[in-house]
């Protein structure tokens, strides 16, 4: 039996406004109906498990339920997974936006992979939200013979392309962007997205949410649209705006076929 290839699993949730058990429950079902097999990688969205709310004290994982919800979720699947919570800053200081990878591959215990805060708060959460300082990859055990790296963006990150550049000069061959990206600008979305994957010639896994927020929140609604893109900028996979997950298989041979043919990530100057 030969090698299957690795497979990306990007979970469109609708998230339930600030409630983690039923978002847990969400992502659950979500990835009971999905094709996941061990070694694969989980994308959820950014602050999956409460939605994008800057009611920090109600949103931060200060008992660590979200972080035991990815774990188990690693262990149980055997996946390395990847997904979006708030935490709280030191005293005087404002909370962290942040991506946390886990590692599924010993299942006996799951290995952290690391946690990348966000670079970018967009607009008024910058008020409630410190941003990061750090660009990171972390290693994705796609088969046996090989350590993908993966670069983990969240949502406004997108508009940023020297984080993308940063990430390729750490090795990244795989950008993983978790996001609450909201319908009103979700060309841009789109857009952005094919264009981090033509520029970097790398996949890139474009995790966006679905649903609405409450209406006393601002009510903001999410088109879904999660995507994953080839080195050279085609669609792999797309969803509509209903909650699903979108399971794609990974062909590194194409991308390093393509970085060898044309080599434009090595071509740059500046």
């Amino acid at each position: 039996m030969g090698f299957e290839s690795p497979q990306v699993h990007a979970v469109q949730v609708d998230i339930a406004w600030e409630d983690p058990e039923t978002n847990f429950a969400r992502v659950r079902d979500l990835l009971g109906r999905a094709p996941v097999k061990p070694g694969d990688l989980v994308v959820l969205p950014e602050m999956f498990s409460t939605g994008f709310s800057f009611n920090v004290q109600r949103t931060s994982d200060a008992s660590g339920a979200t972080l035991r919800f990815l774990e188990d979720l690693a262990r149980l699947l055997r996946v390395t997974i990847q997904g979006g919570r708030t935490l709280n800053g030191a005293a005087g200081e404002k909370a962290r936006n942040v991506m946390t990878m886990v590692g599924g591959d010993a299942p006996e215990q799951p290995r952290p992979l690391g946690e990348y805060s966000k670079i970018h708060p967009f607009q008024r959460e910058a008020e409630v939200i410190a941003g990061g300082d750090r660009v990171m990859v972390y290693p994705w055990r796609a088969d046996p013979g090989r350590e993908i790296k993966v670069c983990p963006v969240i949502c406004y990150d997108l508009r940023f392309p020297e984080l993308f550049r940063r990430g390729l000069d750490l090795g990244a061959e795989v950008y993983a962007i978790g996001a609450c990206w909201p319908s009103v600008r979700h060309a841009h979305w789109r857009a952005l997205s094919i264009a981090r994957a033509i520029e970097n010639q790398a996949f890139v896994i474009a995790c966006n949410r679905a649903g609405d927020d409450p209406a006393g929140s601002g009510g903001l609604h999410y088109a879904g649209g999660s995507m994953v893109l080839s080195p050279m900028g085609e669609v792999l996979g797309e969803l509509g705006e209903e909650p699903g997950v979108l399971s794609v298989p990974l062909d590194f041979g194409v991308l390093d076929a393509w970085r060898g043919k044309f080599s434009a990530w090595k071509d740059r100057k500046l």
